[in-house]
């Protein structure tokens, strides 16, 4: 039996920072682009996460300065963690992307999801397979089409776009990159990190443990995901601020999620 099955397994999960000096939140950032990304650098630390998981839209475009793009990479360095990042609509993998610049390709612990890795990476320390379809254009896509099969006692998946719980609105033209309730189960995964939204939010059911954190800007928090011994999952949301991380707050009242996983591996 594997060491991963034995203990806790603690995930913090962020999405849409737009890292940036014009991202969406511009006008109330600090003069440093980087601040966010710094903050939820900090909360992962202080609730000892085992993974960072940043669901899209990390950086605003891939229009990004040279400067910016090397500090970023040395204070990502500085989590004694796995980063996996999954690129949005906003900082795809094209051939310009932010991901492929030398600046980034420092960054011993980052995992970008796509590029250093097909569609999955496996952590055996863990017991944890993370995957995602990273958005390589600027085009519609379905994020989370063709899930994986389950080869590890837990499973992660991350996907980038809109959960629509209802039919397509009529004279729907722009991409939407577009997750339905069939699509979570289908996945079959222990937790789905979601981003896209603004607001944090649980959406599916409460028999699926799929949540978008929200923008950490937007909202303060991020999500904490703890993987139990006993196979239940629990999802809570922390303050940004390191000094007050390990009070966390109920996420969207759901209080704690359990769900069984189907034996150990």
């Amino acid at each position: 039996m594997s060491v991963a099955s034995h203990r806790e397994v603690v995930l913090v999960h962020s999405s849409d920072l737009h890292v940036g000096p014009d991202g969406n939140f511009g006008q109330s950032r600090s003069f440093d682009p980087l601040s966010v990304l710094r903050e939820v650098l900090e909360t992962a630390a202080s609730v000892r996460a085992d993974l960072l998981i940043l669901a899209g839209d990390t950086f605003e475009n891939n229009r990004q300065p040279s400067q910016l793009l090397d500090r970023a990479a040395r204070t990502m360095s500085e989590l004694g963690a796995p980063i996996v990042i999954l690129p949005g609509n906003h900082d795809p993998l094209t051939p310009d992307s932010v991901y492929r610049r030398a600046e980034l390709a420092t960054g011993s612990n980052l995992c970008v999801l796509g590029l250093t890795v097909d569609e999955a990476v496996v952590f055996p320390g863990l017991g944890l397979e993370v995957w995602g379809r990273a958005h390589l254009n600027y085009s519609d896509m379905s994020p989370l089409c063709n899930p994986r099969p389950r080869s590890t006692r837990w499973q992660l998946a991350a996907a980038h776009g809109h959960y629509l719980e209802g039919p397509d609105e009529p004279g729907r033209l722009l991409p939407s990159w577009l997750i339905r309730r069939e699509d979570l189960i289908a996945a079959g995964a222990d937790y789905v990190a979601l981003g896209h939204w603004n607001r944090a939010a649980r959406v599916g059911d409460k028999h699926i443990n799929a949540y978008y954190s929200g923008s950490p800007e937007y909202e303060g928090t991020v999500n904490v995901v703890r993987l139990r011994q006993d196979g239940a999952v629990e999802v809570t949301r922390a303050p940004l601020r390191a000094s007050a991380a390990r009070g966390g707050v109920e996420l969207d009242n759901a209080g704690v999620n359990q769900k069984n996983t189907g034996g150990n591996l």
